[in-house]
Order: structure tokens, then sequence, then C-alpha cells
């Protein structure tokens, strides 16, 4: 519990974490003591006077150990190695991977985290775990993805294990993106924080009473699929109509796509059509330099995502909402939308309880998240190995 307090916090004194888990100050510090010969805890100096003397402050040893990130959308694959401060440790490495199309797309994964870490510097006793999020309706307890990835017999979590070689945890993208911002970006110490994943598709990772909130069956935050219409486009969950349909990233490409077919004047017509993922960036890219139908384009998806914000503050009045994920890089050209929807479907009183905010984390918030995952089982994997 110490190394994860230092790992979420900083550093902190002998006395502050007494008070945080109750304990003695000799007691305390025989475990601070017995944590930095085991080359966990590294003194970080001395605090700022207040007056009287300084205390001596305690950190995390970045190098002590070593956490495996993989972050998933539908269509490619990050890995990451990182220390324990979050820091990469090698060159971040990404590939293609379709997970609808993909008949091995299991195997692809699996191969690329084992050629990942065998050419990496770290030995693989070093690396505390393996955590992974991706899209689809996951159960975290139990490691299955029941959209993507079937592993047969086995969970995908003990499938991926039992390949590599080292503990896995499993997640959606969206939930850990939340986690991320709740840990170390822009909802840090906020307890009622909806975090919009801004992707192909378009997710939401839900902090209730400070802790993610999951519903049920594990499936809450399907934000993707408020219907938004009678007659809208079909999704991929067989309705009509659905936010992600509508203003999801893969549709603001594929209308790009359509428009540029048809002669409209922009900068993206150098662009390979051919490639989703290439011109989704370059839409965000051109976008930020002013080209007219790229703005046009979120200017539109923004104010859908806006009326299904509008919504979600009338069920949740959440304390602050949070654009996140790979769009949060175009987030500040997507508020002027969101605000004007708002204005039109949302309750005064209630929208103006409720703090928009643009993630500073972006596109790296599901690494971050998911090598948080690591840590966040750090205790539970000890309590179970001994």
């Amino acid at each position: 519990m110490i190394i994860k307090s230092l790992y979420f916090d900083k550093a902190k004194s002998c006395a502050d974490l007494c008070e945080l888990f109750n304990k003695s100050f000799p007691s305390m510090s025989k475990a601070i003591n017995e944590l930095i010969e085991e080359g966990f805890v590294i003194e970080q100096g001395y605090a700022q006077s207040s007056g009287g003397r300084r205390p001596l402050l305690y950190a995390i040893n970045a190098k002590a150990m070593y956490i495996l990130a993989v972050a998933m959308d539908q269509l490619s694959t990050r890995i990451q190695l990182v220390d324990l401060q979050n820091h990469p440790v090698i060159d971040l490495w990404m590939f293609d991977l379709n997970l609808s199309e993909s008949v091995n797309a299991l195997d692809l994964l699996i191969s690329q985290i084992n050629h990942y870490i065998n050419n990496s510097p770290v030995s693989k006793d070093k690396i505390a775990g393996i955590g992974i999020g991706m899209p689809g309706f996951i159960n975290p307890v139990k490691g299955v993805n029941y959209t993507y990835l079937d592993p047969g017999l086995k969970t995908l979590t003990q499938y991926i294990t039992d390949e590599t070689g080292l503990d896995v945890y499993l997640d959606n993208d969206s939930s850990l993106i939340a986690l991320a911002e709740q840990k170390f970006g822009v909802a840090k110490f906020q307890k009622e924080v909806m975090v919009i994943n801004l992707g192909w598709g378009i997710g939401l990772g839900m902090i209730v009473n400070g802790e993610i909130f999951r519903g049920k069956n594990g499936f809450a935050g399907e934000f993707s699929h408020i219907p938004l219409s009678e007659n809208g486009l079909l999704c991929a969950c067989g309705k009509q109509g659905c936010l992600e349909a509508e203003a999801s990233m893969l549709v603001v490409s594929n209308k790009a796509i359509e428009g540029i077919r048809q002669g409209r004047v922009t900068n993206l017509k150098q662009i390979d059509i051919e490639n989703s993922k290439q011109i989704g960036d370059a839409i965000m890219e051109e976008a930020l330099k002013g080209d007219r139908f790229a703005i046009e384009l979120f200017t539109d998806a923004g104010i859908k995502i806006g009326k299904a914000i509008a919504i979600l503050i009338h069920i949740m009045n959440p304390q602050t909402i949070v654009l996140s994920g790979r769009g949060a890089k175009v987030g500040k050209l997507l508020l002027a939308p969101i605000q004007q929807a708002l204005h039109k479907y949302c309750i005064p009183r209630l929208a103006k309880g409720t703090e928009l905010l643009i993630s500073d984390l972006g596109f790296e918030a599901e690494l971050i998240g998911a090598a948080v995952l690591v840590m966040e089982n750090f205790d539970k994997d000890l309590k179970r190995d001994s």
C-alpha cells in the first residue's frame, strides 16, 4: 500500500503515511526502511519549511519495476513499457490491428507483445504486469471481453498470461481513460466526473463518488449508443441514430472522404482517402490549421456530442465533464458547438453547475490508464503470492 500511495501521490513524509494508513511512526518508519533496502522507495529530500523541522520526503523508485501498457482501439494497438513514474522506457510500438476484421487478432496481439518484451532492455522478471485497455463489453474482474478476441475455453487475461508469462489485467478503454484522468489528469481529486473518450467510437468512463462506476454487469457508460434520432444512420450495434453512428471519428472520416469525392475545397485532398486512420489524424491537423471543411466536420460532430452531453448532465449532474482520448487534440474546436448544443438542449441550472474541461493527457490517457490498472492490482498480487 505504501508503494501504491507513492505511485499515485508522489512524495510523502513518514507522518503523511502514518496518517493515511493509521499506523504508528515507528512501525511506518520500519516499513519504509525495508522498502528502501528492497529498492522500491528512495529519499526525495526535505519538504518546504512551514515552521519547525522540515520532514524528510519519500518517493517511489521509478526503476524498481516496470509496467507494460497496451492501448487498443478498433483499428490499431499501441504498446509502451513505462517505469513507476509512467515515463517511457523504450520507444512506443504501434501497429495496425482491426479488431472486427482480423481473424488472427489475438495471436497477432500476443506475438507483438512478446516481440516487444524480448527486444526490451528490461528483464521480464522486472515487469510487474501487463495492463490492456480495449473497446468492447468487458468484465474486468473475470478478464473477459464479450465483444472482441475470443480465446476459447480460457478467459482472455488467462490466455494472454499463459502466452506471455506475465500477469495480465484488462479493462474497457474508456474506463481506463477515466482512471488516468482521475489519478493523473484534470479530474484529479474530483469525485463526480464523466470522461468522454473521443476516438473511432465515443466512449464514456464514469467516476461516481470517487470510484469508477460500472453498473450491475460492468457495462455502464455506453454513451456512444445514446439515440439522437429515429431515422439516423445504422450503428454497428444494429440500432439507428446512435451518437457513435452520427459523430464518432470514424463517421467524421467517412464524411470527409465523401466530401473529397464530391469535390469539396480542402487540403485533405492530398491525403490517402483509403486509409481511415490516416485521414482521421489528418482531419484534426487540418482543422487546427484552419481548413474550413475540416472545421465544418468537427462543428457538426460537436453539436451532436453536445446534445448527448445534455442528456448525460440531466441524468448524472456531474461536477465535471472531460473531453479526452484521441479527439482531445481538437477539444478547443469542439467546445463552441458543444456549448451551443448545451444552451439549446440542457436545463440552464444543471448546465451551469457542470464544468467542461479538455484533457491534457489526450491520446496518452489510455496508456497511462493501462499502467494504473496494473498498479491498482499490485497489492492484490502480493496478498495472492503470499
